[in-house]
């Protein structure tokens, strides 16, 4: 196993850089031969167990660049997770839209427990995607599933073969997802669907409004309902990206973050942020929340940086502990059998500190939109345990230049030239730790290895890396979060190619009603 503390870990992973213990000319013994390839195998294994963990997880999926319908913006996408928590409270997403244009990505970051996040994966962008359909479409659903006929498929999934759904559940999530589309019939403004912004606004506060209304009223059995309330008393923040021939837009609640990746003229990379957090250092976000109650509670609503003193994201799915009346959190759990164990479904008779004035939390996610350009190169979706470890300029630095294989470094300023030969050597560290070859083809497990094992000078710390991955589980969580990132490569010269896509269609229409003039 590998070992836990930097302190215990074996000097072998430095061996190479020590001093020698051969003779003066630098020869070593037999027996230190010997040692010296034992050192040696043993730092082959501890790597091997590093790359088994962070690879495990791993999805990379390449997309055609015509699907018969159109040119995709998407060229491939690579995804990853690492725990912190056990299980992982974090979840991913990612599909074709069938019966509308465009990608759906999203990542969900899990809180008091991973129920709602479960949930919300696999329900959310079914929700967006019924929103974008147009009327003819919907009217096709209703049909089959009037007449007990498959229904045509809304999305098609990119599942990892871990990913898993709530059987128990499917049929109540059909059934309300359902009503969602009858409802859109029922509307007369509902013709050719919603619009990307619109769906995910409506999409997101309805689903959450149904994981609400789902804990409060008679299902079919007691594992179905007490499923519904544990989705309902937990949480989760998320972020989801359509990505179409328009643009990307992002809609966001919580802390999890989009960052596009922007390729400048002479080669190096920025990062164009794309979502806001919505948490205590966002001011903007604290405002909007005590303009929402009495001024007496102004210095109780947002405390140690946590809502109410409790909850770190501003926003979120569930946590109906912080949406519904005392009185109704309490009818509700005093309504499960009495032999559920409310412990082991993470429920709990608790209110927090100065509920006074409840809902204190909503799920309205905040929407951007961004037109493509050809340097926008690739978009990441991470869950807060990425962003906690690094900056959104250093992941766009470390995803532009793992895709170009070009490490660009600044010519040395006039004031490094004058720096103290300890300075010096420090800057020369860094700078080699710039230019030091990526160890992974998967761009999202690039980043989770520089999150987790970046050195003092940026360097690569194999001895880092071990410690924070040999954690036992009941540490590992105090020293670092659920970690899931996905990397979503842009066809950035799409406007070219669809031009050229749109000629070949008119030249080969006209190759047609040539031939059958004739």
């Amino acid at each position: 196993a590998i070992c836990c503390s930097q302190s215990h870990l074996p000097h072998c992973y430095f061996s190479s850089w020590g001093p020698s213990n051969g003779d003066e000319s630098g020869n070593l013994s037999k027996s230190q031969r010997h040692l010296s390839t034992h050192q040696d195998l043993d730092f082959q294994q501890r790597r091997v167990q590093i790359n088994s963990i962070l690879r495990s997880n791993e999805q990379s999926v390449s997309v055609p660049e015509f699907d018969g319908r159109g040119l995709s913006v998407v060229r491939k996408f690579e995804s990853n997770q690492l725990a912190a928590n056990t299980p992982n409270e974090d979840r991913r997403s990612a599909a074709t839209c069938l019966q509308s244009k465009g990608m759906l990505f999203g990542v969900f970051d899990g809180h008091g427990g991973w129920a709602c996040a479960q949930a919300v994966s696999e329900r959310l962008l079914y929700y967006i995607a019924v929103a974008m359909m147009q009327r003819h479409s919907l009217e096709e659903l209703e049909k089959c599933m009037e007449h007990s006929r498959p229904i045509p498929p809304i999305l098609q999934w990119y599942k990892h073969h871990t990913d898993f759904n709530y059987r128990e559940s499917a049929s109540l999530y059909i059934d309300n997802l359902r009503v969602f589309w009858q409802e859109l019939l029922d509307s007369d403004e509902h013709e050719s669907g919603m619009s990307p912004q619109d769906a995910l606004d409506y999409a997101f506060k309805r689903l959450d409004a149904d994981i609400s209304l789902e804990a409060q009223v008679p299902l079919s059995n007691d594992l179905m309902r007490s499923t519904a309330i544990q989705v309902a008393f937990a949480g989760c923040t998320a972020c989801v990206a359509h990505v179409g021939m328009d643009g990307i837009h992002v809609a966001n609640t919580g802390d999890c973050r989009a960052v596009l990746g922007v390729q400048n003229e002479d080669g190096s990379w920025s990062a164009l942020p794309l979502s806001q957090d919505h948490n205590s250092q966002n001011q903007a976000e604290v405002e909007r929340i005590k303009a929402q109650h009495p001024p007496s509670e102004s210095d109780t609503v947002v405390t140690d940086d946590r809502l109410l003193g409790v909850l770190m994201p501003l926003r979120a799915f569930g946590d109906v502990r912080f949406k519904w009346s005392h009185e109704l959190q309490q009818s509700i759990l005093a309504s499960l059998e009495s032999g559920v164990d409310l412990d082991s479904l993470n429920l709990y008779q608790y209110t927090p500190p100065n509920y006074l004035t409840p809902p204190y939390l909503d799920v309205s996610p905040e929407i951007t939109y961004h037109k493509l350009r050809p340097q926008d190169r690739f978009l990441i979706l991470g869950t807060d345990g990425l962003w906690d470890e690094l900056g959104s300029e250093e992941a766009v630095r470390l995803i532009g230049e793992h895709l170009s294989g070009i490490h660009l470094q600044a010519p040395v300023s006039q004031s490094e030239r004058k720096l103290k030969l300890g300075q010096m050597h420090e800057l020369l560290l860094k700078r080699q730790a710039r230019a030091s070859p990526a160890l992974d083809t998967n761009a999202a497990t690039h980043l989770i290895r520089h999150a987790l094992g970046t050195g003092d000078y940026g360097e690569l710390s194999q001895e880092r890396l071990a410690s924070m991955l040999a954690l036992p589980e009941d540490l590992a969580r105090m020293y670092r979060d659920d970690i899931t990132v996905t990397v979503v490569y842009l066809n950035y010269d799409l406007r070219n190619n669809y031009e050229n896509w749109a000629i070949q269609i008119r030249t080969v229409t006209v190759s047609i009603n040539e031939t059958l003039d004739l």
